[in-house]
């Protein structure tokens, strides 16, 4: 039987990357120059105008748009958490049925 050796891991110090938190600058780059972009594209209206265009031109792309945008915008009462309640509907006291009485 042929034994399997195993090494053992290297656990190296941090490098010179970049530090957890802060934001890729390529990645903001890109978000400013595509959000620049839009505002331009939208003419006199902005982003806002742009926006306006692609809902009414190509609403399946604007609602795809929306639920990545609404779940961040729902909140409860005084911004706090959304209270779910059940409601459930009973007959405390039915009338009762005529046909049963003759």
């Amino acid at each position: 039987m042929t034994e399997v050796k195993q090494t053992p891991k290297k656990v190296l110090p941090p490098g010179p990357g970049r530090p957890k938190g802060i934001p890729n600058k390529t990645t903001t780059a890109l978000k400013e120059a595509i959000l620049l972009a839009a505002e331009k594209a939208g003419g006199k209206d902005g982003l806002v105008g742009y926006l306006h265009g692609v809902a009414v031109d190509n609403p399946q792309a604007f609602c795809g748009l929306l639920g990545k945008v609404l779940p961040l915008q729902v909140t409860g009462e005084n911004g706090g958490p959304i209270q779910v309640a059940k409601v459930e509907w009973s007959i405390a006291d039915p009338a009762p049925d005529d046909s049963e009485s003759v």
